[in-house]
């Protein structure tokens, strides 16, 4: 069958996330029918370089072949068997290998599907927990403005994005917002740790002021992923770490886009020297294969919920297929990748390269920024460099650049006029320039089409 052939079978029954369905009709939805490496294929045998992981999740390529034979073995052993009651190999020895490997502290494990799930978790153990040691005044979060944690109604609330507080705004939970730490929103001559220090200095006010009725404050930690690559100085951890321990409130670190190598050490808040009460992980934590995530939080939280049944203490939350043998067998065979190959330092060999390769992408008039933390590279386009102004938002100029890339064989797929590079792991140099010159070409295409 042809692409136009998949593509108009899609379209009759497939609603697809995060889309407007009528772009379809200009835009046809591209029918992948072969993965390799960093490249897929459709099925007229054009192929096109995942510049972006395949939304953040495919850490060393398409169908690698150590992790497919981790999921071959494990299929044919145990598929899976309901974490209730039960145990298995694959779910205890990733239990123990991630508390390894994860920022000291962290002592137990708790899984879910994905990142929102993680996310969900997070909140209702730190909730819960308050509720358990005999605080009930303690019932909000602190979230950071254009933060981004997820999309089921408890993640949705913490997110500070304003589409959706606007749209689903009156079936979210009442939260708190500090301002976000957002480095390009620096005042001009103030450095990324200058205004990290300012920043966080507002948010420990509100804590100040709502700490006896806070839980937790959830960041993602250095990067605003989804809230337009926005990216911060790892002072800003330090600094609210020590404010969460003075003030009595969680720290929940969300590291499911942002974990396992992706802003250059394993996990980011090592860079910050920090742990967190509660960490989330998901995306890279199967290499992009399959549903897995995981809530790690510290041991006195575990124990707050470890009584009597009789108490009602117990942990309320399930997920039919959570710890799934063949997901946790794909974590294995990830983890045993990071372990046996000079994976984080590839990770920051690329991120100079890219860095170096989007020089160009400074240059030019209509971009006000490049930033990078790690193998993570974002170009902000803007209508005018001087004053940073941007263009309307309804002119879709980042789609353009979309576009035009797929036309180069490139996958990007910009965050409103933000267009950034999440590469796998095992691209090639040569890889990373054809992405920066596909950027650079849908750049010039967008502001003068």
């Amino acid at each position: 069958m042809s692409n136009a052939e998949w593509a108009a079978r899609d379209l009759a029954v497939l609603w697809h996330p995060c889309t407007q369905m009528k772009d379809h009709e200009s835009l046809p939805p591209i029918p992948v029918r072969h993965a390799a490496g960093a490249w897929l294929e459709d099925y007229e045998g054009r192929r096109y370089l995942d510049a972006i992981s395949s939304w953040w999740v495919n850490l060393f390529g398409h169908c690698h072949p150590r992790i497919v034979a981790a999921q071959q073995r494990q299929v044919g052993q145990l598929d899976h068997v309901l974490l209730a009651g039960f145990t298995h190999e694959a779910a205890v020895t990733l239990c123990e290998r991630l508390l390894a490997l994860t920022p000291a502290g962290l002592s137990r494990c708790f899984f879910s599907d994905n990142g929102s799930s993680a996310v969900e978790v997070a909140l209702k153990m730190s909730f819960h927990y308050w509720q358990n040691v005999g605080r009930p005044r303690k019932r909000r979060f602190m979230c950071l403005e254009n933060g981004y944690h997820g999309e089921t109604l408890g993640a949705l609330a913490v997110g500070g994005i304003p589409l959706y507080r606007e749209t689903y705004g009156p079936l979210l939970q009442e939260v708190i917002r500090a301002p976000s730490p957002d480095c390009y929103a620096r005042p001009a001559g103030t450095t990324w740790e200058q205004h990290s220090r300012t920043q966080l200095r507002a948010l420990e006010t509100l804590l100040e002021r709502h700490a006896e009725e806070t839980c937790a404050v959830i960041v993602e930690p250095l990067v605003q992923c989804a809230g337009y690559m926005r990216m911060y100085h790892p002072i800003y951890l330090e600094l609210l770490r020590a404010a969460c321990d003075r003030y009595e409130v969680h720290l929940i670190a969300d590291e499911i886009a942002v974990g396992f190598g992706r802003t250059g050490t394993l996990f980011a808040c090592e860079q910050a020297g920090i742990s967190p009460d509660i960490l989330c992980l998901s995306k890279g934590l199967t290499g992009g294969t399959l549903p897995l995530a995981m809530t790690l939080c510290r041991e006195p939280m575990y124990q707050a919920f470890y009584d009597d049944y009789q108490e009602l203490k117990a942990f309320l939350h399930s997920h039919s297929y959570c710890g799934n043998a063949i997901a946790c067998a794909t974590a294995l065979a990830v983890l045993d990748l990071f372990e046996e190959e000079p994976v984080l330092e590839r990770i920051r060999h690329l991120g100079s390269v890219l860095e170096r390769e989007a020089a160009v992408l400074a240059e030019h008039p209509n971009v006000a920024e490049v930033r990078r933390h790690g193998l993570i590279l974002a170009a902000e386009m803007v209508r005018d460099k001087a004053d940073r102004e941007a263009f309307p938002w309804q002119e879709r100029r980042g789609l353009r650049v979309h576009r035009h890339a797929l036309k180069q064989g490139v996958l990007l797929r910009p965050l409103g006029d933000v267009i950034y590079f999440m590469p796998p792991y095992i691209v090639h140099e040569d890889e990373l320039r054809l992405m920066v010159q596909a950027a650079l070409q849908g750049i010039e295409h967008a502001v003068h089409d």
